[in-house]
C-alpha cells in the first residue's frame, strides 16, 4: 500500500505500538484493542517497526479486516485498520471503546495463605452414565460468547445468557437419564483455551494471529486447511506475565449447576501438560519465563487451587483432558503437524515428554483424593471426519496411565482408531475406567444392544465395579465447530442409560 499525508477518516481507538514487531508482541496489542470494536470500527497503529508494514497487511488478508490506509513520517508510520471491511462502517461515527492502555502492564498475582479442605460429594455408582464435558451450544449463546470475548458484553449479561445454556444442558441430561452431570461447558469457547480469558497475565487470541509465528505461515495455513481446522474460529491463550488465579476457573460453573441438579457433578479442567504445551510459545511466553518449565511450575500451582475450591464446592469428580498425550506418541517425527495444542509449540522425544506430562499432573493432584480426579484421553474433536484425527492403540500410554496417581482414566474406546480394548488389561486394580461406547463424532445412534456388547467387553476386562460409561469426547469441544447436535447427542446418552440399566440388573451382586 502506498502512503498518504493523512487519513481521511478518524479511527475510533488508538495505541502506538512502538518497535514491537507481529512476531514479538504487536499482534497481541492489536486483538487487545479490535476486539471491542463493532464491525466497521477503526483502529489506528503507530508504529516505529519496518517489518510491519510488510507484515500487518497479510495478518489482515488472513484475518479478514481491511488495511484502509497509511501515513509516514520518517520512521513514524500510522495505519488504519477496519475490523472487517469498510464497507460494513455505519455512517454514522462508531462508538469509540475504551481500552487499557498499557497492554504490557502486569496484574499481581494472588496466591490464596491456605488451601481449603475437600468437602463431601454424593458417590459415582459402577456402570454411571456421563459426558466428557462440552455439549452444542445454541446459536444464540455462541453470539453472546464472541460479545463477550471482544468486549460488548458485560460480565453480568454473559453470566445470565449462559444459566440460560445451562438449564437446557442440564434437563437434556436428566431427560436422557445421566448419572453425572456436566454443565456442558457453555461458558467456554473451547475446551481447554477459555483459561486464557479467566487467568491473570493470560489473553485469547485466534490462531489466525499466531501465524507470523511460524517460519512458513502459509505453508501452516494449508497444514490446516487439511487438517480440517478453522484457524480463524479456534483461539489460542498468549502469555505475557505471570500467570495468576485471582478468581476462579470452573468453581462458577460448578456451584450454578448444583443449583440445578442433586446428582453428582464432574468438572472438566484441561490438563497442566496440555496448557504447558499450548501456552509456551517463544517471542510471547518467553517474556514472562525462562523456560517452559518454569511455565508448567505456575501452571500447576493454579490448576492445585482451582482443584481444592472445586473440592471444596463440593465437585464429585475433577476430570483433567489431556489428549495432547496421544500426540505425543502418534505423530512421531517432530515436525509433523497435528491439530493438537493449537499445533503450535514444540516437543522433544516421547519418553521426555510422558514423563513430563506424568510429573506435572502428579503434582496437580498431590494430596488430594484419587477417587475425585479423573484423566482424559482422546485423539482429536475439531472434526466428524475421522480421517483427519490420531490413530492408534494406548499400548505406548499405558506405562504413563500406570504412573498417574488420579483414580479414573476417560477413555475414547468406540472409534477403531483407539485400537483393542485388551492392551489396557494390566491398568492398576484400584482405577476405575471411563469406556467410550458411542463415538461423538457419528449422527448414527448407536442401538442399546451394541453399546451393551461394547460394555459387556469392558466388564470382561475390568470387572462390573471399575466401569463406568461415557462417549468417546465431548459434543462441542470447541463452541464454533460442534461434532454433534443437540439432539445427537441427547440421544446417544439416552440409549447409553438404558444399556446401563440393563447392565446393573444383570451384574447385581
Amino acid at each position: 500500500m502506498e502512503p498518504i499525508n493523512k487519513h481521511t477518516q478518524a479511527p475510533d481507538t488508538s495505541f502506538d505500538g512502538g518497535d514491537l514487531d507481529c512476531g514479538n508482541g504487536l499482534l497481541l496489542l492489536i486483538r487487545k484493542h479490535i476486539d471491542p470494536l463493532d464491525r466497521g470500527g477503526l483502529l489506528e497503529i503507530r508504529s516505529t517497526e519496518i517489518s510491519v508494514k510488510e507484515d500487518l497487511p497479510a495478518w489482515c488478508r488472513m484475518t479478514g479486516n481491511e488495511l484502509v490506509s497509511l501515513v509516514e513520517n520518517g520512521r513514524q508510520r500510522s495505519f488504519l485498520v477496519c475490523k472487517g471491511k469498510l464497507a460494513e462502517r455505519k455512517q454514522t461515527s462508531a462508538k469509540a471503546t475504551s481500552v487499557a492502555p498499557e497492554y504490557q502492564a502486569v496484574r499481581q498475582v494472588i496466591i490464596p495463605e491456605r488451601l481449603p479442605e475437600p468437602a463431601a460429594a454424593p458417590a459415582i455408582a459402577p456402570f454411571s452414565v456421563m459426558g466428557i464435558g462440552s455439549w452444542p451450544r445454541p446459536r444464540w449463546m455462541l453470539q453472546a460468547m464472541h460479545e463477550h470475548m471482544e468486549g460488548r458484553l458485560a460480565d453480568a449479561e454473559f453470566a445470565t445468557t449462559a444459566d440460560d445454556a445451562v438449564r437446557l444442558v442440564v434437563e437434556a441430561q436428566v431427560r436422557a437419564g445421566v448419572d453425572v452431570m456436566t454443565d456442558g461447558e457453555q461458558r467456554r469457547d473451547s475446551y481447554s483455551s477459555f483459561v486464557a480469558g479467566i487467568l491473570d497475565n493470560c489473553q485469547l487470541i485466534p490462531l489466525t494471529d499466531l501465524l507470523p509465528l511460524v517460519d512458513d505461515p502459509e505453508e501452516f495455513e494449508r497444514e490446516l486447511r487439511a487438517l480440517d481446522v478453522p484457524a480463524g474460529e479456534v483461539r489460542h491463550p498468549a502469555v505475557f506475565g505471570p500467570l495468576g488465579r485471582s478468581k476462579p476457573i470452573a468453581v462458577h460453573e460448578l456451584e450454578f449447576v448444583k443449583r440445578l441438579t442433586p446428582k453428582p457433578v464432574k468438572v472438566a479442567l484441561p490438563g497442566p501438560y496440555l496448557l504447558t504445551r499450548t501456552m509456551w510459545m517463544e517471542c510471547i511466553s518467553d517474556r514472562a519465563y525462562a523456560t517452559r518449565e518454569d511455565l508448567a511450575r505456575d501452571i500447576v500451582r493454579v490448576l492445585r487451587e482451582e482443584l481444592a475450591f472445586l473440592l471444596a464446592a463440593g465437585a464429585a469428580l475433577v476430570q483433567f483432558d489431556e489428549p495432547v498425550l496421544t500426540e505425543v506418541v502418534f505423530t512421531g517425527a517432530k515436525t509433523q503437524r497435528s491439530f493438537m495444542c493449537g499445533a503450535l509449540s514444540e516437543k522433544g522425544d516421547p519418553a521426555t515428554e510422558l514423563g513430563f506430562a506424568r510429573d506435572l499432573l502428579n503434582a496437580v493432584v498431590d494430596g488430594f483424593p484419587v477417587e475425585r480426579t479423573a484423566i482424559h484421553i482422546c485423539r482429536g474433536n475439531w472434526t466428524t471426519d475421522e480421517s483427519t484425527c490420531l490413530s492408534g492403540s494406548y499400548e505406548p500410554l499405558v506405562k504413563t496411565l500406570h504412573e498417574l496417581n488420579v483414580g479414573t482414566y476417560f477413555l475414547e474406546l468406540c472409534t477403531p482408531r483407539a485400537g483393542e480394548m485388551e492392551v489396557l488389561r494390566s491398568l492398576p486394580a484400584d482405577r476405575r475406567v471411563g469406556v467410550g461406547v458411542v463415538n461423538q463424532k457419528l449422527e448414527q445412534i448407536e442401538s442399546v444392544d451394541e453399546i451393551v456388547a461394547k460394555i459387556e467387553r469392558a466388564v470382561a476386562i475390568f470387572g462390573p465395579e471399575r466401569v463406568l460409561l461415557n462417549p468417546d469426547c465431548g459434543f462441542a469441544t470447541f463452541a464454533d465447530n460442534p461434532v454433534s447436535s443437540a439432539s445427537v447427542a441427547e440421544a446417544k446418552l439416552s440409549n447409553m442409560a438404558q444399556a446401563a440399566r440393563q447392565l446393573r440388573d444383570r451384574h447385581a451382586q
